[in-house]
């Protein structure tokens, strides 16, 4: 399966869906899934922008379309009757075919997710082409409950859309980076799955995001790894 890590760096606005588009529209013919961040709609510091710039489903019908040439994972802050979620969308054939709301909303330090969405509850998986999906958001990886719960689903492929600001900066790299990896290594071992992380780069109010997206095999090696702190999109074999 050819898999397009879309690395990119999303702004505070609904421009995000304009470049998504072209990012699609680049690959389409040369790829079979395409993957964006967390929040990749709508940036990450949306905070009380967050009324005007949530999403909903029937706005998105334009990636719906597309789907008829290439799978779709986007991050976007979606807005229900009474609240909002933040949640990764699967898109596949023309049609809308699964969501995750995040399930572990960070809320300490730089994060205040807890303050402005609303917690999912579960985490399951779905069927494409014969292949089970599962999706988690960021944080839910950090939590090992997630990790029994994704064993239970029983994936042939976890797909993490993520937005993780650089931290623990030293002279052997980042910190945060070396605790990502060996969490994603861990979970793809776990589940006997492969793995596709899709980590955004750029900097929002002072929060720079990292990158460094990639893919694991099922025996917990990485496999394709993107550079640090660069907008890339890059097709894979996964």
């Amino acid at each position: 399966m050819r898999v397009t890590l879309a690395q990119i760096s999303p702004k505070l606005n609904r421009t995000n869906l304009a470049d998504i588009i072209k990012t699609i529209n680049s690959v389409k013919d040369s790829s079979d899934l395409i993957v964006f961040p967390e929040l990749s709609l709508s940036g990450y510091m949306l905070q009380d922008k967050l009324s005007e710039d949530a999403w909903s489903l029937d706005e998105l019908n334009v990636l719906r379309n597309l789907s008829k040439d290439i799978d779709i994972v986007v991050g976007a802050a979606f807005k229900g009757e009474s609240h909002f979620r933040n949640v990764a969308l699967y898109f596949s054939k023309g049609e809308f075919i699964s969501r995750h709301n995040k399930v572990h909303l960070p809320n300490y330090g730089m994060f205040e997710e807890a303050r402005y969405f609303k917690a999912g509850n579960i985490f399951e998986s779905f069927s494409v082409d014969g292949k089970s999906i599962s999706m988690v958001i960021c944080e839910d990886l950090w939590h090992k409950d997630v990790h029994h719960d994704l064993i239970e689903t029983n994936p042939d492929i976890i797909i993490a859309l993520v937005a993780s600001p650089a931290r623990g900066f030293s002279d052997d790299g980042l910190e945060i980076q070396r605790q990502w990896y060996d969490i994603i290594k861990t979970v793809a071992k776990e589940c006997s799955a492969k793995l596709i992380f899709v980590n955004r780069v750029g900097f929002e109010d002072g929060l720079g995001f990292w990158g460094g997206s990639c893919t694991v095999d099922a025996l917990g090696n990485i496999q394709h790894q993107q550079e640090n702190f660069k907008k890339i999109i890059k097709t894979v074999e996964v």
